[in-house]
């Protein structure tokens, strides 16, 4: 739940170990500047997405859309829900 991610107004650090789980692969490259980009590229028998993230060099955005752009034409995503979504 979102309301769950708002950190406590007197001790806000509490609020690491909630989001620490989903930010340990995109920290690194938070703090490097780095672009990055996650990709559904394969998907469970159940139907479940699975991401695959690519990085690229400080400012080289453009190589990543491009390279995206050529893995969607190669395994199309856009028409792919999971069973189960938002």
């Amino acid at each position: 739940m979102l309301a769950d991610l708002i950190p406590p107004q007197d001790k806000p650090w509490k609020l690491w170990p909630k989001i620490g789980q989903h930010l340990f692969f995109t920290s690194p490259f938070n703090v490097t500047g780095q672009p990055a980009i996650s990709l559904p590229l394969h998907w469970t028998p159940e139907g479940l997405p699975l991401g695959v993230q690519l990085v690229a060099a400080m400012g080289r955005e453009d190589l990543l859309i491009r390279v995206a752009r050529q893995l969607e034409q190669a395994r199309p995503w856009i028409e792919r829900w999971p069973r189960v979504h938002a």
